[in-house]
């Protein structure tokens, strides 16, 4: 795992449209849109087919690694097939944009910002990362717990084609495979103004098509699938921390305390946390990539990110079970809810869509 000092690159996947789409530029003339508007320009304008890597060797592997996960993701899973992640962008480090976030210091209440055609999401990003530094000091002083971290790529849903970057040559094929599917996955079903549906979806379609790649890649009995497991696994129980250490804090928020004891409270109970976690680390995990959790500055950004991402894991599991483990049945059963209202439950829609009429599917 790769710990940049925004964020831990494999524990959070890469956020949908982080970025305004560039499209918004028609419509509106604020700073931000042209700032982060002209920077992609910029990227997307030293693009490079991808078929042209074929100089250096690590590249062409690489190129192929590419086009094999993308037929993949067609062929297998159903995904829309556009031109994302057919060209290629030399870049000077190791991420791609850092990604602003907050919080209620005593709630599980995301700041939400409200862009054209997205609706509202939970995070705002930025190409350069002293502007996301400067956002972060505007909500700290609204009194909202705040955290930045990095991203290694993002969907613009379609508007545009999506490159890949040369840090990404790095990564295994497993973690290439989860990034190509997660995003492609955006780019193919989209819930506007339901950010938590829509990222729950795609870290669950793409961590499982990963995973079914590499079985029919490189076999259940391979080492890289056997490598995979121990990082799913030590992933899972992270994220199973992170759940009791929120559910913890958030019945203490649910209590009657004034608000100052319950912040201090708050303190407590994540030092005694990380003491915990630190601790016990050798029992519950496998590898490295997860030390670092005892030496972070935690707060309700960073643990809000989690419920946003991994809340209904359990829940689309379930759902995936009783549809026969069928992928592709998932995704096609998304992509038929026409009309989620803002207020509506997708997961019910999504639940009609694969069990019960077509009607059903649409909720106001």
């Amino acid at each position: 795992m790769k710990i940049h000092v925004f964020f831990v690159w494999s524990v959070l996947p890469a956020l949908a449209a982080v970025a305004l789409l560039f499209v918004a530029l028609l419509c509106f003339s604020g700073c931000y849109t042209l700032k982060q508007g002209f920077i992609l320009l910029g990227y997307l304008s030293k693009a490079v087919p991808l078929e042209k890597l074929t100089a250096d060797p690590e590249e062409r592997r690489f190129a192929e690694r590419v086009e094999d996960i993308r037929r993949f993701s067609k062929e297998e899973l159903g995904l829309k097939q556009n031109k994302n992640y057919t060209t290629y962008v030399s870049i000077d480090r190791d991420y791609l944009a850092a990604v602003a976030s907050a919080a209620q210091p005593d709630a599980f209440v995301p700041y939400e910002w409200r862009f054209p055609l997205v609706g509202a999401v939970p995070y705002k990003g930025f190409f350069h990362p002293e502007d996301a530094r400067a956002e972060a000091e505007k909500l700290k002083k609204k009194g909202l717990d705040v955290w930045i971290r990095g991203v290694d790529a993002f969907s613009t849903l379609g508007w545009f084609k999506d490159p890949l970057y040369s840090y990404m040559k790095n990564y295994p094929p497993y973690q290439l495979a989860d990034l190509l599917i997660h995003e492609q996955l955006h780019a193919t079903v989209y819930l506007a103004g339901q950010s938590q549906f829509n990222e729950e979806l795609a870290e669950f379609v793409g961590g499982e098509g990963a995973r079914l790649y590499m079985e029919k890649t490189f076999g259940a009995a391979s080492p890289e699938y056997r490598a995979m497991l121990d990082d799913n696994a030590d992933n899972a129980a992270f994220v199973a921390f992170i759940r009791d250490l929120t559910a913890e804090l958030d019945a203490l928020y649910q209590t009657p305390l004034p608000r100052e004891e319950k912040l201090r409270e708050k303190e407590r109970i994540i030092a005694r946390a990380q003491e915990r976690f630190a601790s016990e680390y050798e029992q519950r995990f496998r590898g490295e990539n997860h030390r670092f959790f005892s030496s972070l500055t935690i707060n309700n950004a960073y643990l809000e990110l989690y419920r946003l991402y991994y809340s209904g894991g359990d829940y689309l599991a379930s759902l995936y079970e009783r549809s026969g483990k069928d992928l592709r049945r998932i995704i096609t059963a998304t992509a038929s809810i026409k009309r989620v209202g803002k207020n509506g439950d997708p997961r019910i829609a999504l639940e009609a869509a694969l069990f019960g009429s077509e009607t059903d599917a649409i909720v106001k």
